[in-house]
């Protein structure tokens, strides 16, 4: 009997022990899979993929708790947002220069932070520097980005915080830097990286809801029209490419969006992923189940349905602050 026929033990799935401190974060950012680690990495074909692909980057929680058990050799990250693709270039490419300007701008703010905050936002909607983006991400409130209609990054500070100390900063972005060396970093959409993955490849994605697009205030850079999102997922699917979707959430009784057809084949599975940011945002403290997506081809590869419902479970994961 190999591996994937049997029940796997939690001393073979560390990830799904070790607490969210264990894997770095590079920097603070609103929804952010870091929670939903131990889920998604159960999910990952035993041994692991010599290729990882995540089209709706963001924080990139998966991609570098993945680097960091093992799981992966090579990451190719792409998202439509430019700048953030650019910060992950620096940490990646020249972590000391962008810690170098971090300390400048964190230390340029103590006389007047208030202030100091809407200079450097404006500065970042002309330069589109990395440095500057990431002072603004450690600053906002609950790392919760929102962008104007024309694309400028308007969010405004938490006044209670400067954001983390260049030291702690330092520690964080050079060990994102060891774990994601390597790495492919792109600006573009899905729909290339997602249909013309190899097939020994895994693409994990993490797009914008349904419910946090088509507002007045935006938290993305751009939308996701969702019947081009499932016409391309189908082009996936006749490629017979292995990926993992994270697509709708539940908080208690409410529903952002619809969920994805059944015409497409995905084995479709709720994990609990534990107290909703948004919600504390609110003043509210409400649960957030998300809804996982798996593709046909790599059902297959796991050995079927019944080993998926062995590896993935409904156990709440703790939410402690980071930043």
């Amino acid at each position: 009997m190999t591996l994937s026929a049997e029940l796997l033990t939690n001393s073979q799935m560390p990830w799904k022990t070790d607490g969210i401190r264990t894997v770095v974060q590079a920097f603070p950012y609103q929804g952010s899979k870091r929670q939903l680690v131990g889920q998604i990495l159960s999910l990952f074909p035993d041994g692991g993929v010599p290729l990882l692909v995540e089209p709706f980057a963001g924080s990139a929680a998966i991609s570098v708790a993945a680097r960091h058990y093992g799981q992966v050799g090579e990451v190719a990250l792409s998202d439509v947002n430019g700048p953030l693709m650019d910060l992950w270039q620096r940490i990646i490419d020249n972590p000391d220069r962008l810690i170098a300007e971090y300390t400048n701008l964190w230390n340029e703010q103590l006389e007047d932070p208030r202030s100091y905050f809407l200079k450097v936002r404006e500065e970042f909607n002309q330069t589109k520097a990395p440095a500057h983006l990431l002072y603004l991400l450690c600053r906002v409130v609950k790392a919760a980005v929102r962008y104007s209609k024309n694309g400028d990054f308007n969010q405004s500070p938490d006044h209670r915080r400067l954001g983390a100390k260049p030291s702690n900063m330092q520690a964080r972005i050079f060990e994102a830097s060891r774990l994601m060396r390597g790495t492919s970093v792109s600006s573009e959409s899905y729909e290339s990286p997602l249909i013309n993955a190899p097939r020994e490849a895994l693409v994990y994605m993490d797009p914008p809801y349904q419910g946090t697009t088509d507002v007045p205030d935006h938290r993305y850079l751009t939308g996701l029209r969702r019947d081009p999102f499932i016409e391309t997922l189908q082009r996936a699917i006749d490629n017979q490419v292995s990926f993992i979707i994270s697509y709708d959430v539940v908080r208690d009784d409410n529903k952002y969006g619809y969920k994805l057809p059944d015409e497409l084949g995905l084995t479709h599975r709720h994990v609990v992923a534990g107290v909703s940011s948004q919600a504390t945002l609110l003043g509210k403290k409400e649960m957030t189940v998300e809804s996982l997506y798996l593709s046909p081809a790599l059902v297959q590869r796991l050995g079927g349905l019944d080993i998926i419902d062995t590896r993935i479970d409904l156990e709440p994961a703790g939410q402690d602050a980071l930043f």
